[in-house]
């Protein structure tokens, strides 16, 4: 892959930021009267107001000039059509398929996979109902009203955040746990209030092995199997659920063949939300809300691919974050959601983001030469200007933030939105324009770029449309970069290195470790409990 900074369109912007790189926002919106209808664009609903970061028109030209020499276009039809772009573990990357309601075939290594993610969706749809409708029990006859999700990474922050998301939705009587952390302190506290007569567990894991989750899904199977006494196969036959792609070990773990969901090798787990994987969630808000979801990121999916560079919103949010990353050297990026039913939402683009293109190298070796993703962080408004905000105001790093707000509430009472509102825009207004005060210690220069997207409310549809284009910016942003958002070695690294560290804990130090390691290990050990 070449290297992108030696294109004729990245030197194009090289010297283009240089003639806006002091520019203030104040000298950029007198320039223009007519900058947010020049610099903002509405797609189904969905407004993406731009015009609040440090570029102008021709930024944008010259931005879609570098789309168009990087190939972003070709890079998402060999996407959608299969072909193996997860290069180092030679994968196709078909999480738009896992919301498609396309009739016609898409073949992955000769098999038509299509009929396969129907097949998924319909079963899933089967298993909803029965759980909600109260014809699914657990073993002692009474209606599933608590359900786990046992899973870490894409197969929790995913559906995790959209079950918070989407929780005016939500089925009255059912109550939806997640479970990640290998820290006994996230399951035990759960187990103790739980009646294991009406709890579902669900065990998300692509590979089964995942020691977090395997180690969760092993105390669960433990805690319910001593509480159904005689009823333990009941028990398990009823009330454990697994989403995977190894079935041969969740048959091994006790899960029932008729209780295993297919969990696809083509789909990464932090873009698998539209699968399987979001199991919880269709369990949470039933499967039409589940499917209005797919819509709505399936919508974003055929704006993506035919919208033109200039009027793309997915990739004009990855060019503007190339812009500042790259060009202004902006390398955070805050994520403020305007809505406590989002308050997950930044936690999951953490992973999408980070883990996607959180990479120095080009899939052949080759170093890229810039930086790539950007150190994300953020929380829920109004929460965050009574946290960080003040760093963003004076603290005098370059940090753009995305606003994101609804016009209407999705728990409204009277006096509270239009408030929540006016924090949003006045906190963009004030990032961008700063104030004009004499004192120095009251003094906001301003100038902090941030983008908004505003939508109706916070529906099914939304979400998908919002998760689709955050996931199609983070691809866009790979395809210019050049590396490859599908795979995450650092990730592997950790997990076979604990694998080897964990007899050393169980047993004894390894003598084969690093010194500092070895310390730390025998000072934990001379502090543990006896066995």
């Amino acid at each position: 892959m070449t290297d992108p900074t030696r294109t004729p369109a990245w030197q194009a912007l090289s010297a283009h930021a240089d003639t806006l790189r002091t520019a203030h926002l104040r000298e950029l919106f007198a320039a223009d009267s007519e900058r947010f209808q020049h610099l903002s664009l509405e797609v189904d609903n969905l407004l993406f107001d731009f015009s609040k970061q440090r570029l102008n028109s021709q930024t944008i030209s010259l931005l879609a000039e570098l789309a168009r020499s990087r190939g972003v276009r070709d890079w998402f039809q060999r996407m959608i059509s299969g072909e193996k772009v997860n290069a180092s573990e030679q994968r196709a990357a078909l999480h738009m398929a896992l919301r498609s309601n396309r009739t016609d075939p898409l073949f992955v290594d000769g098999k038509d996979v299509m009929p396969g993610i129907r097949l998924n969706r319909q079963r899933m749809r089967d298993f909803c109902e029965a759980v909600r409708s109260e014809r699914l029990r657990g073993y002692s006859g009474e209606p599933i009203r608590a359900i786990v999700n046992i899973g870490i990474g894409g197969s929790d922050l995913g559906p995790r955040m959209a079950t918070s998301a989407l929780q005016a939705y939500a089925h009255p009587s059912l109550k939806i746990f997640y479970v990640s952390n290998l820290d006994a302190a996230d399951l035990a506290p759960r187990l103790a209030e739980l009646d294991p007569r009406t709890t579902l567990f669900i065990i998300t894991s692509k590979t089964f092995t995942t020691l977090e989750s395997i180690t969760n899904a092993g105390t669960a199977r433990n805690w319910l199997l001593a509480a159904a006494g005689d009823a333990a196969d009941a028990a398990m036959a009823q009330q454990f659920v697994a989403v995977t792609a190894n079935a041969g070990a969740a048959l091994n773990f006790g899960v029932s063949a008729n209780r295993i969901f297919e969990f696809c090798d083509w789909v990464g787990g932090r873009f698998s939300l539209w699968s399987a994987v979001g199991l919880p969630l269709a369990l949470a808000i039933g499967m039409d809300a589940f499917e209005e979801l797919l819509s709505g990121a399936e919508a974003m999916d055929q704006h993506v691919l035919t919208a033109p560079e200039e009027k793309n919103l997915p990739l004009l949010m990855a060019l503007i974050g190339i812009w500042n990353i790259n060009f202004l050297r902006a390398w955070n990026l805050s994520i403020s959601p305007y809505s406590q039913s989002l308050h997950y939402l930044p936690d999951y683009l953490q992973q999408l983001d980070m883990e996607s293109n959180g990479k120095s190298r080009q899939p052949d070796g080759t170093p890229v030469g810039v930086h790539t993703a950007p150190v994300l962080w953020g929380g829920a408004g109004s929460n965050t200007q009574h946290a960080y905000f003040q760093l963003l105001h004076q603290g005098g790093w370059l940090i753009p933030s995305d606003f994101i707000a609804f016009a209407e509430s999705d728990f409204p009472l009277p006096g509270h939105h239009d408030k929540l509102l006016a924090n949003c825009l006045a906190q963009a207004e004030a990032l961008a324009f700063g104030n004009d005060q004499d004192d120095p210690l009251r003094a906001c220069a301003g100038n902090q770029p941030s983008s908004m997207l505003l939508f109706r409310r916070l529906t099914p549809f939304a979400l998908g449309q919002l998760l689709a284009a955050y996931e199609h910016k983070i691809c866009a942003q790979a395809a210019i970069w050049g590396i490859n958002p599908f795979d995450q070695w650092g990730v592997e690294l950790g997990k076979k290195l604990a694998v080897r560290l964990l007899p050393a804990l169980e047993s004894g130090v390894d003598e084969t470790v690093d010194s500092s390691t070895r310390g730390l290990i025998h000072w934990l050990k001379k502090r543990s409990p006896a066995p």
